[in-house]
């Protein structure tokens, strides 16, 4: 993603009126992967767990909105501080810019890069909150946010795409959250999980999805709100690197789709909708770092890589024993290094930079660029977010308790259930009015509520 700040140069760009719309409905369509998201998780979970796994992603549309605006814009994209964190006094609140003020060599206002950076601030935390199902305090969950996003989200986004920012002067090339985003909030989830500890009955009890329908439909808008996430980073569409990106993401999204699904009847004798649903998440990972800087058919090696790989890879929580409940670690963290990777590898050095990969007469050095961004993100955002997962247990607790979690943490945390079965088997109301004491005569007669 192009790093930059603001100027008011009388060389500036002008504002382009087309670049501006797009932008904006890009930053529509990240907003909607995060309910997307939402749906996607909450029909991976068991029944008594919808709500709540819902709501820890609704959160973040809250909490991330206005820490963005108070201070996390300016710590992620202000002047650079020692090539790791940002600061400008004039993006605290969004009250030093001018309405018309453009992003610094860019066609678009200042604000538009603001609100399309927030809805991937938004994103991030709340792909953490998959591999948390059925066991966390929706407190401790909102707190962790917050601090999770201002010590680890700013600063990460700063050293990637901030103007100064260290892995961004190396040279690691990351188009729209490899690093910043997916192996940022893989690695966060596996450190959170190490400290929380398993769901009760964890390799016990059958933990199937409970709505495989939902599934599917967050995975499909994911897909679709994906395009704004990839395409829009760029920042506009003058040169057409937008538009292979766009073309890349469909391209190895459907390609992980297959990976997955082959892997799967291999593996274990039959192609499903869990599976399908889960490759395509994996393709659009994979390809998120990558999709600038390869052609398609690298996209299509890239995500038959990433399905075939992460899918082997989810099962590892059972050989290894950590509870990542729906899979943020196999896909994400490892889908996240798979595409950082394998732009050292597909790179051809003709579309968002001259930098070439391996398979294309680039040698090894794009490969090493990718390995440190890959490594120390991976690195810092699980060690901290450990720490701050073991913090917040010591004090406030992260976990409900056992009965709570065994009877359901939708009544426990949000006194409601998903699904109200008190009528099922009935298509109306069905009433009846006796007399204190008398018995109601049996009736089928339909009463209008």
């Amino acid at each position: 993603m192009p790093p930059g700040i603001t100027t008011l140069a009388a060389d500036a760009p002008e504002l382009s009126a087309a670049n501006t719309g797009f932008m904006l409905i890009c930053s529509a369509l990240v907003m909607l992967m995060t309910p997307a998201l939402a749906f996607f998780y909450g029909g991976m979970v068991r029944v008594k767990s919808t709500l709540n796994m819902l709501m820890m992603s609704f959160i973040s549309l809250g909490i991330v909105t206005v820490l963005w605006v108070l201070y996390g814009f300016s710590l992620a994209f202000g002047t650079d501080v020692g090539s790791v964190i940002g600061w400008s006094s004039d993006f605290v609140g969004l009250s030093g810019i001018g309405v018309t003020e453009l992003w610094d060599g860019y066609t678009i206002p200042v604000y538009v890069f603001a609100v399309f950076q927030m809805m991937f601030a938004i994103l991030t935390p709340a792909l953490i909150s998959g591999a948390l199902a059925d066991r966390v305090k929706f407190t401790s969950w909102a707190l962790f946010i917050a601090l999770w996003v201002t010590v680890v989200y700013f600063p990460v986004a700063h050293w990637v795409w901030g103007a100064g920012g260290w892995l961004f002067e190396m040279g690691v090339i990351d188009f729209a959250g490899g690093t910043a985003v997916h192996i940022n909030a893989g690695a966060a989830a596996l450190g959170v999980i190490l400290v929380i500890g398993k769901r009760v009955g964890f390799k016990k009890d059958p933990m199937r999805p409970h709505s495989l329908p939902l599934v599917m439909l967050g995975a499909a808008l994911l897909w679709f709100g994906w395009f704004g996430f990839n395409a829009g980073s760029w920042l506009g569409n003058d040169d057409g690197v937008g538009a292979v990106m766009f073309v890349n993401t469909q391209v190895a999204t459907g390609a992980a789709v297959l990976g997955w699904l082959a892997y799967e009847k291999i593996r274990h004798g039959s192609f499903t909708t869990l599976g399908a649903a889960s490759g395509a998440v994996a393709g659009l990972v994979a390809i998120t770092p990558a999709g600038g800087a390869v052609s398609p058919l690298g996209a299509i090696a890239i995500g038959i890589i990433a399905g075939v790989l992460c899918a082997m890879a989810v099962g590892l929580k059972y050989r290894f024993g950590y509870d990542d409940s729906l899979d943020v670690v196999g896909v994400h963290l490892v889908g996240g290094v798979l595409g950082s990777l394998l732009v050292g590898f597909f790179a051809t050095g003709g579309v968002q930079s001259d930098a070439k990969g391996l398979f294309y007469g680039g040698g090894l050095e794009q490969l090493g660029k990718q390995a440190v961004g890959v490594f120390a993100v991976l690195a810092y955002s699980l060690v901290v977010s450990a720490a701050l997962a073991f913090v917040l247990d010591r004090t406030i607790g992260m976990r409900v308790s056992e009965d709570d979690e065994v009877s359901g943490i939708d009544q426990v945390e949000h006194a409601e259930t998903a699904y109200d079965f008190s009528g099922a088997g009935g298509g109306s109301a069905s009433r009846t009015t006796t007399a204190p004491g008398a018995t109601a005569a049996p009736t089928n007669k339909k009463v209008d509520a």
